[in-house]
This record gives structure tokens, sequence and C-alpha cells, in this order.
């Protein structure tokens, strides 16, 4: 008999995790390895944050807390949405959880009987099916293309509605590829999901901050508000506020729903982190003026990275809205052959040649569910990235 359960066969580890890990490993038997796997800022977590932590740990506030979130959080979750998104929420309708993936699963546990079916445009998260799998229920992929700027088509996402349809997750700025919906394209969105009332929607604003170019965030129930009533709108603080450690991460929607999230959680983690917490309340009440400055430090890497890839023979590099991360083709060249001997058959290939040969760890983009193409995080200092990018140009030079 196995001992792993029938629930656990169905999903895959994480690659990127995978990715930024066998990176790790070669760094510690000394090979000279750039790890551009993990989406995690390099920027410290500011000081009035750090400071609001330290205060609450002296403060003694190192206690159990609401399962699902401190009071003083959830006002200021609120706050969040009414100034930022124009959402009006109270604080039963929030849910914190430790971390963005677990209100994501709670809520998946919470909703999905076998059978139901969630749909996700593609390239995706590498998180959502399997939590979808892992839940009981059953992905269901919608493609999209680096022509349609890798954003769901309305007439595609009509088409994969059926009556089993429980959910449609959307996520703007998109990981991987960065890519961020207009208020129009948001409309159109909504307009098909108007006509379905038994789909509800969980949208992923985690990069909503991270938006270049003079873009403009939407997320959908502001835009069409007659879908407020089925929509999961989630966020954190892990990326605007570099707190990826802190484990923090929340989502506003209906009170029922919130309801069963809470009751997901009472029996799994319960409370996030107390400290934590009490950090995230300052994150979001405190001053806001680092963000503008980290986009414009963001953009800047985007540039570079996009105009360096764009360079490489075989690789083309989409230049994308927003988060930090590009989505380049590596289609030119399949079929041909890596300084190794080896012939590069797919982007798994690529990721695997490129790292071997000139040290520099990717993420695959099957992992996301879309091929042939790899994902860069570019959180990360110049001088790293245009070592990398140099790395990624040779490379591609010496395949034959």
């Amino acid at each position: 008999m196995s001992l792993q359960s029938a629930a656990l066969a169905r999903v895959k580890p994480s690659a990127t995790l995978a990715a930024d890990q066998k990176a790790r490993e070669l760094r510690a038997q000394g090979r000279d390895v750039i790890g551009l796997a993990a989406g995690e800022p390099d920027f410290d977590t500011p000081d009035n944050i750090k400071e609001a932590a330290i205060k609450a740990i002296r403060d003694g506030k190192t206690k159990y807390t609401n399962v699902d979130g401190i009071p003083e959080l959830k006002e200021a979750i609120c706050a969040k949405f009414q100034r930022e998104n124009g959402l009006t929420y109270k604080p039963a309708q929030v849910n914190v959880s430790p971390g963005g993936k677990p209100v994501i699963y709670n809520a998946m546990v919470a909703t999905l009987n076998p059978g139901d079916e969630v749909i996700i445009p593609t390239p995706y998260w590498v998180s959502y099916p399997d939590m979808v799998l892992l839940a009981g229920g059953e992905p269901r992929f919608v493609q999209t293309t680096a022509e349609t700027g890798f954003k769901v088509q309305p007439a595609d996402l009509e088409a994969a509605i059926t009556p089993k349809t429980r959910w449609v997750f959307l996520n703007s700025p998109s990981n991987p590829s960065g890519a961020a919906y207009t208020k129009a394209e948001l409309r159109a969105v909504a307009d098909v999901l108007l006509r379905h009332p038994h789909v509800w929607i969980l949208t992923d604003d985690m990069y909503e901050h991270l938006v270049f170019d003079d873009f403009e965030f939407w997320t959908i129930a502001q835009v069409e508000p007659a879908l407020y009533e089925r929509t999961l709108t989630m966020n954190g603080v892990s990326k605007a506020y570099a707190m990826t450690g802190w484990r923090i991460g929340y989502a506003a929607g209906p009170e029922p729903l919130i309801n069963l999230m809470r009751k997901v959680l009472s029996q799994t983690t319960s409370n996030p982190c107390s400290v934590s917490q009490y950090a995230a309340v300052e994150a979001l009440n405190g001053t806001q003026d680092f963000i503008k400055p980290n986009q414009k430090l963001f953009q800047g890497r985007r540039d570079l990275v996009v105009s360096m890839l764009n360079q490489a023979p075989g690789i083309k590099c989409p230049t994308p809205e927003g988060a930090f991360y590009v989505y380049p083709s590596c289609e030119g060249l399949i079929g041909k052959t890596a300084p190794s001997g080896k012939t590069i058959t797919s982007d798994a290939d690529f990721a695997t040649e490129l790292l071997e040969t000139e040290g520099v760890a990717v993420v695959h983009g099957a992992a996301f569910g879309l091929s042939p193409f790899f994902r860069i995080s570019y959180a990360t200092a110049n001088s790293v990235l245009e070592d990398a990018c140099t790395r990624i140009q040779r490379f591609c030079a010496s395949v034959k």
C-alpha cells in the first residue's frame, strides 16, 4: 500500500521552488549560479513596518489571535480596498491567512465538490491547478497567446464555461507573464461572466502595485459591481511591501464564503503569525511613499531584461505591463543542439541546458501551462541581471 494519498498523487511539487532549490544546491557545491527562478523582491522590508513588528513583540502581542485576522488588520484591509479600489467591505467580509496560497486553497477546499471545474487561463501561476486538484476539483485551462498579450479572450472564456464550472481565476498583473488587464479588457471578461451567474470569480491582485508605464490598475468587482457578490478579491503584503517571509495574505468577498474559509482555517493552520499581522497593519496604514520609487526601479529592470533578451538569438521577449517577471519564447531554439551535444526539444530542455552551461536558473514554461516559453524574475540588482542576460545571450549564440 502506498503511503501517499490519492489526493496528493494528483499534484506535482512547485516547479518554481524546485528550480530555486536546484540553484541553491549548485551554489553550495561551489558553482557560479545566478538564480532568476524565485519571485521575491530583493528590497528589505521598510523600517516603519519592522518597527511596528518590534513594538508588537515588546507589547506582548505574541498570543493566539482571531482565527482569520485581528480586528485592526481587517479594518486596515477594508480601508485599503475603499481607498485604492473603490470597494466597500466590512470586517466580517475579510479573511487573513498565513500567505496568499492558503487564501486560494482554503477557498477551494471550502467550495469545491468532486467534478466541479475551475477555469484557469494559461500561462498560470504554478500552484493554481494543483491547489484545485488537492481540493477535489478539476482544472480547465483556457490558452492565451503572446499575440493577445497573454490575456484570456472573452470568446475563449465563454466557450470554456460549462454547468460544472464553479470558479474562474484571474491574475493581473500575472505571474508568470506580467500581463495586466486594462479596464476595457476586464469589462469584456465581466460581460461574459454576467451571463453565467453560477460561476464565482477569484481575482489574484498580489502584484497590484507593480505596474509600469502609467498603466492604471483595475480589479473586476470594481469594473462590474454586479459581480461583487460572487467575487473573492485577493491580495497580500508580500510583493509591494517586500514582506514575503512574513506570510500574510488576505481577501475580501461575500460573508458566507468568508465564513466557510474561516471554518477551514480553524481546523488547519489557525491564525496567521500575530506579529506579522501587526506589521501588516502598519504596511497598509503607514506611508506608501516607497511604492512609486520601487515601481520605477522595477520598470528599469524590466526594460533592461527585455532589451537584452531580445538581442539573444532565438529568443522573443514581450514587454509586460507589471509584476517582476518576463515570459520570453525560446521557440527559435527548439530542435537545435546545445553545447553539450544534446538536442533542445522543449522549454524544459532549454532551462536545463542553460543552467548546466551558463549557470542561470530560470523556470521552464511547461510548469506554467504554456510552451515553449520560460520565466525570469527580474527582482534583483541590475548588475546581476546584466550578467545573467549576457550569459543567456552567449548560450543562445552557442546553440547550433
